[in-house]
């Protein structure tokens, strides 16, 4: 098992997903052909994202969306759920009063000096 993956270089990464790829194009009995045809992406570069060659994340979605494995990204599209702390100073600073500037036309004034 996979103790960290930040101690993976990103080229094994690359590997490591692009064999995962594979695997699961295989396991649905589907050629490279084929998966680029369902797609819309060109048949080399099913071949090169197979050989850990990923250039283009567009492709490597719409790859993943064709073979029913998009739910990968799920985690990193959720808008986080505020705890109610959170929740509750956000709409504290909202509802606060702003102080508001002088508008630019404004003069201030001199007060005459006293006679005393």
């Amino acid at each position: 098992m996979l103790d960290s993956i930040y101690m993976l270089a990103d080229t094994e990464i690359c590997k490591r997903i692009a064999s995962k790829i594979k695997e699961v194009r295989l396991k649905q009995n589907m050629s490279q052909v084929e998966l680029a045809d369902k797609s819309g992406i060109s048949i080399s570069t099913i071949k090169r994202m197979e050989d850990g060659e990923m250039k283009n994340f567009e492709s490597l979605i719409r790859i993943l969306r064709t073979l029913g494995k998009l739910d990968v990204f799920v985690p990193l599209i959720e808008e986080e759920q505020l705890s109610p702390n959170e929740y509750y100073e956000l709409v504290r600073k909202a509802s606060k009063p702003r102080r508001k500037r002088a508008s630019k036309g404004y003069v201030k004034t001199k007060k005459e000096a006293s006679e005393w």
